[in-house]
Parts: structure tokens; sequence; C-alpha cells
């Protein structure tokens, strides 16, 4: 039946004074779950009438009521079924299990945990034994290795989203470890700090020839991460054709999927250990690589799924606040909306996301010399040989090609490649714009 709870999922009419139990037995269980309010017991939709005043409500009492912190490990969005409004609250399975009513305190009466489509209480037996398997090298007990931080740059970006961070942003962000000390994801968002992720480029299929070697870091963990995609968005080539009812583009590699796989492995990476996310391009493909492989007990069946369980909440927290997250456990879902299963790759200490380049479907057959009139205008075609009109189809798609990278793609060796790119440079048709390391190449037609 449609809107059926089931081991994931909750409904309920309104919002009662048990939705806390409810929200605790999800945080408590391995693979987090959804609320609905709005949504009977038997899959009839009721709707919620206040629908703003209803999602401060939840999250008030969220954050309010429950033990230890809920930070990033929740989100509430509006949907619309059958016409009406109802709240959808998703939880993550927590990393400080056993959660429980701040009320009660770590006891029978204030821990739950989901089993089937209900809550029940845990015994005291369940309650040591979770507490005992509980993740102990969290970011936020682990001593920032400096204390003179500053946060300029995280202000900033609040600021921009009319979020001011007023005093207490180092308490609300969950910045400090228990003793009041700046912990780890403080040093990752503070305007300084020797984290560095790396984006490495290689000529072929393999590692045997370097391209470049880049590193993006040292700074806020935000800033790296809008640097990165930014580079990324220049990889990118987009294949375009030029038709009589408008342009046609198709991507190299899905962006939506490359930004989810990129924010992932930056929030969900293992930095107790030193270790942080590298990115690799190859010809054929892009590899994004973070260290800790799966987080907490997840099997790969439930991480395919969708299921959540966050290894650095407060990270994510900071990412949803800045807009860089849309909505908690929505990432793996969206790459396999544009790649398959097989893109993951699952290791004991690491995860690896690779994406296969898409060929151009819009490539000319240059062996049969098949006229490439939709990119090149018809004025210059007496004025440039087969080749140079392979080269400067090469460079519409990727005007960043270096040399090797147009020889590689075009089958034309480099320095023949040089040669024409000096003609074509002399003939008014191309122009070198910016550094021969950073520059691109501007088509004059």
């Amino acid at each position: 039946m449609q809107n059926t709870e089931t081991n994931r999922i909750e409904n309920k009419e309104l919002l009662n004074e048990d939705f806390e139990q409810e929200v605790i037995a999800f945080l408590n269980y391995k693979e987090g779950g959804i609320i609905y309010i709005g949504i009977r017991k038997d899959g009839q939709v009721a709707g919620v009438e206040d629908v703003d005043l209803t999602q401060l409500q939840i999250k008030d009492r969220i954050k309010n009521n429950i033990q230890p912190s809920t930070l990033g490990l929740f989100d509430v969005v509006v949907e619309t079924i059958d016409d009406k409004d109802v709240i959808k609250v998703v939880i993550s399975s927590g990393t400080e299990k056993p959660y429980y009513l701040r009320k009660k305190g770590r006891t029978p009466e204030g821990c739950y945990v989901r089993v089937g489509s209900s809550k029940e209480r845990m015994t005291e037996r369940m309650i040591d034994d979770m507490y005992a398997r509980r993740i102990k090298n969290t970011l936020k007990e682990i001593e920032s290795p400096r204390q003179n931080l500053t946060f300029n740059q995280l202000k900033i970006y609040y600021e921009e989203l009319n979020l001011n961070l007023n005093d207490n942003f180092l308490q609300n962000l969950d910045l400090l470890t228990s003793e009041g000390k700046y912990n780890y994801n403080a040093f990752l968002l503070a305007d300084e700090n020797t984290v560095s992720i790396k984006l490495v480029k290689y000529l072929g299929t393999n590692k045997l020839e370097l391209l470049e070697n880049l590193e993006f870091g040292n700074r806020c963990l935000i800033t790296a991460t809008h640097r990165i995609l930014d580079r990324l968005k220049v990889e990118n080539t987009i294949y375009a054709k030029i038709e009589y009812f408008g342009r046609k583009e198709q991507e190299m590699i899905d962006s939506k999927a490359l930004k989810e796989a990129v924010i992932n492995a930056i929030v969900h990476n293992d930095y107790s250990y030193g270790n942080s996310p590298i990115i690799e391009l190859y010809s054929d493909r892009v590899e994004i690589t973070s260290a800790g492989g799966l987080p907490q007990e997840l099997s790969q069946e439930e991480f395919l799924e969708g299921v959540t369980a966050p290894r650095n909440k407060e990270l994510i927290r900071v990412f949803k606040d800045v807009d860089l997250i849309e909505n908690i456990g929505s990432g793996v879902l969206r790459i396999l909306d544009a790649y398959d299963k097989s893109c993951f790759k699952f290791m004991d200490h690491f995860l690896r996301v690779s994406f296969k380049y898409k060929e151009n479907p819009f490539e000319y057959d240059y062996e049969n010399k098949v006229s490439i009139n939709d990119k090149i205008n018809d004025k210059i075609n007496d004025k440039i040989n087969d080749k140079e009109k392979q080269i400067l189809a090469t460079l519409i798609n990727n005007p960043y090609y270096t040399i090797p990278e147009i020889s590689m793609v075009t089958k034309i060796s480099s320095a023949t490649v040089s040669r024409y790119l000096k003609q074509l440079q002399s003939k008014h048709i191309l122009e070198r714009v910016g550094s021969n390391k950073t520059g691109y190449w501007k088509i004059l037609i």
C-alpha cells in the first residue's frame, strides 16, 4: 500500500507527545528512518495545517529534548502528497548511540530503538552494549592541533545567506571539545589549517604520466570545496552542437553526480588519521576517493539504498547551512540517478567513486572527412586544412586543453599540434588567453 509504515517509515497524523521517542528509535537504529507528519497510520493523507509552525516545533523539540547532540543528523522538509502538505523528517543513524530523552537520561525509560515498524524501549543490557560500541574518535572530541584559530571565512559564508553567527556559534556548531577547547571540526573550518585535498591529473588511463598535481586546502574546508568544484567545472567538457532549433549539449560527466560525489567524499572522510580525499582525473574517467570506508556498521546494500549514517555530522550540518548540501541522505541516490552501482568501489579503509567519461555524441568522422560546419563557420573552410579543423573542433569542446591533451584526443603528434596552433593564431582564427599553464584557447569565429 502507498504510504505504508515499514522498519524505516513512521506515520503520524499529528505532532504528538511521543514524537521524540520515535526520533530516538531511528537515531539508535542502524538504518535511521523517516517520520511523516500529516499521514495517518492507515496511510491516508491528512495534511498539516500550519506547516511553518510545525516545522519550527519539530526542530526545537529534536534539538532541546534529545541527547547527545543531534546536530547534522536530521532534516525537515515539506512534501505535497495527494495535494496536501505533509512534513517529512529524515533521521540518520547516530554516531553517539545510545540517544535518549534528556529528562529521562540514559535509562530504559529514555532510550528507544526501532524494531520492525514500531519503537521499543531498550533494556539496560542493550543500552550498555550500544554505549560500548559507540565511536570514540569523533572529530568533536579530537582536539585541534592549533588553538589560535579564526573563522572569518566561515562567518562570511553564513552572512551571505543572512545566517549571522552569534557569540555562541562555537557551541551551536559543536566546534568545542567537552573540555572547551577547539576540536578538529573547528580546525577544518578555520581560516588556516594544514588539511589539503589533492586534485591530480594524468595524461592516460593510468598513473604513468602526470600532467598536474594540485592541492586545495590549508584554509576553511568550505572554501577548499568551492575551489575544487570550480576547477572540476572547467575540466568537465560540455559537448555541443548547433542545430536549426537551437544548441544541443551533453556533459562529459554528469555535473550533479560529480558535485555530490565530491561533497560526500569531503564531509564523510575519516580525518582522524590524517587522511584527506583525493580526486584523480584520467583520460577516460574521474575517481574520487575518501578515507574511512563505509560509515559505521552500514552494509553495501544499505549504503546503496540511501541509508544514512554520517561519520562527521557537525560538518554535514555546516555544509547544509551554507547550501552545499540540499537534503541529508540524498547524495548517493542522486549519483545513482546518473550512474549504476558499479561506479562505487568499497574497500576496507577507503571508498571510491569512479565516473567514466561519456563519449561525444556529436563527434564527426574525421577519417571520412565529414563536414564540421555546425562547429566551424563556413567562411573559413577554405583557409584551414582538415587537421586544423580537427584541432578547432577539439578546442570547442574544451578550450582549456593543453597541447599533450589535444594530441591525445586528435591522435596528432604534439609537435604537429603545436605547429598548427601557431598557424591558426597567425590566421587570426585562434588566440591564446592567459599563461601556458592556466590559460585557454579563444576561437575568433
